[in-house]
């Protein structure tokens, strides 16, 4: 779910940002974890999206590493 959120006054602005920064959290993040603490619901649970969906998932596959590590050896031998 995504909201916008308009009208922020610069004081709560400026407190969000130097909440991130501090925590090396994006604005987002902070901007949640602010408005769980003052709805008193810090320990809910967040839903998290994963992106497998629309990038796909890594999956291993030997023959494809293979492949790679020889391509990059051949690489490393023509800047040789």
């Amino acid at each position: 779910m995504q909201y916008t959120i308009r009208g922020i006054p610069e004081v709560v602005d400026t407190a969000l940002r130097a909440r991130a920064r501090a925590a090396g959290k994006s604005l987002n993040e902070a901007a949640v974890d602010a408005l769980a603490e003052g709805t008193g619901t810090t320990g809910a649970p967040r839903k998290r999206r994963d992106l497998g969906d629309i990038a796909g998932a890594w999956k291993a596959d030997k023959a494809v590493e293979s492949a790679l590590a020889a391509q990059d050896r051949v690489d490393e031998d023509l800047w040789r």
